[in-house]
């Protein structure tokens, strides 16, 4: 043990020497993400907060011809303005971007109103713009309302309660809690997190092995009195320490980045104070070891610092799939899920953030199985490095 634990502070120190490395590893990982993150919803928010309240200038072709549809519109915080010449002109100023949606009110707009038919009215808009589609989301339920009000008053006019043109009265129940609704934001944050932990190994699992190797520093460590297990515990055991570094800023980063999103705006409280970090750094604790013993597993088959470095990307995107894949269904936790490493972190993860009660057994199988993972990896990495080929 005494012996591993040298060689786990001879990784350290020659990690700590690296700056630039380090720099990479413990800063940009794990502080960057969360800034990126925070910028990026932020501005989500706040656009769509201002589109929703500021005065939406509706280009109109034919005002003329629906006066009362038009007063409507403004009363809806939507100024009716001069459009284009024709319809043509319309399509084109749409495509183009000079305009994000255009109004079409023919002629016979008000006959047909009259003759109790249909009115026809065009909204020209492109769908494939975000911007241009969230204004004619607007101007499609104004008019709608519009026609709402008029099938009001023309059945009032006959005789005929409104009420009956709406026999079933839907009261929905929203059984969702604040926390709750702000974890389909911020269930994501598990990606950053698993992403920071393993930046902030990934050098020096490289460096264990393919890193020595090229070096050439593999043969004479080798020769020194120390078993190869000793030598790869201890070199294991120090990425562990930098995963963990890198997994606590991280989250440190995350729970300040939350104070200064406006979520509360949308009807969200984010559940992510100290006792939550500090619950997620144990339960992503075993994800720790499983992600440097997977790392330096899959280094020591490579003969180059940039050959490890190109086959531990796809360790960095592995763990991720599966939560992917989970996201897209929206599967719910099941006790056969808790098995999966990074998963099962994931899935209790948003749980806490949901500020609902973690499910003893879920915790259990997902802690004792990751850790039973990473110990078979690590015993994997031992038995590697007794090979004569490690040398290449």
């Amino acid at each position: 043990m005494r012996t591993t634990l040298m060689v786990f502070v001879k990784e350290i120190l020659e990690n700590l020497r690296d700056r630039r490395t380090l720099v990479s590893a413990l800063i940009m990982g794990p502080i960057f993400g969360p800034v990126l993150f925070s910028f990026v919803i932020n501005l989500s928010i706040e656009r769509s907060l201002e589109s929703a309240d500021k005065t939406l200038e509706l280009p109109v072709i034919g005002q003329a011809h629906a006066p009362n549809l038009m007063d409507f519109l403004r009363s809806r915080n939507i100024d009716p303005v001069e459009g284009p010449a024709d319809k043509t002109a319309a399509v084109a100023a749409v495509k183009t971007g000079a305009h994000d949606v255009v109004l079409i009110v023919p002629e016979v707009f008000g006959e047909q109103l009259a003759g109790t038919i249909p009115a026809r009215v065009e909204l020209v808009s492109d769908q494939a713009n975000r911007d241009a589609d969230r204004d004619s989301g607007r101007v499609r339920s104004a008019v709608r309302a519009y026609g709402q009000l008029l099938a009001g008053v023309r059945v009032v006019a006959r005789g005929v309660n409104p009420q009956s043109l709406q026999p079933i009265n839907l009261d929905e129940i929203d059984v969702s809690t604040p926390s709750g609704r702000s974890a389909i934001l911020l269930g994501m944050m598990s990606y950053f997190f698993i992403f920071a932990a393993l930046m902030g190994g990934m050098y020096l699992a490289i460096d264990a092995t393919a890193g020595e190797r090229e070096r050439g520093s593999l043969e004479p460590l080798l020769s020194l009195p120390v078993t190869r297990d000793q030598l790869i515990y201890g070199k294991i055991l120090a990425a562990c320490l930098f995963m963990t570094l890198s997994l606590m800023l991280s989250l440190t980063a995350f729970h300040f980045a939350l104070g200064y999103m406006p979520l509360e705006q949308l009807g969200m409280t984010p559940n992510f104070g100290i006792p939550v970090v500090l619950s997620a750094l144990l339960i992503f604790l075993p994800f720790i070891l499983v992600g440097a013993a997977a790392m330096t597993l899959v280094a020591s088959f490579t003969k180059s610092y940039r050959e490890a470095q190109t086959w531990l990307s796809v360790v960095l995107i592995a763990p991720t799939l599966p939560i992917l894949i989970v996201s897209i269904l929206t599967l719910r936790p099941r006790t056969e899920f808790m098995f999966i490493p990074a998963l099962s972190q994931h899935l209790l993860l948003v749980d806490m953030v949901k500020n609902e009660p973690l499910d003893p057994l879920h915790v259990a199988i997902s802690v004792i199985g990751t850790l039973l993972i990473g110990v078979l990896l690590t015993l994997a990495c031992a038995r590697l490095y007794r090979r004569e080929g490690l040398l290449g």
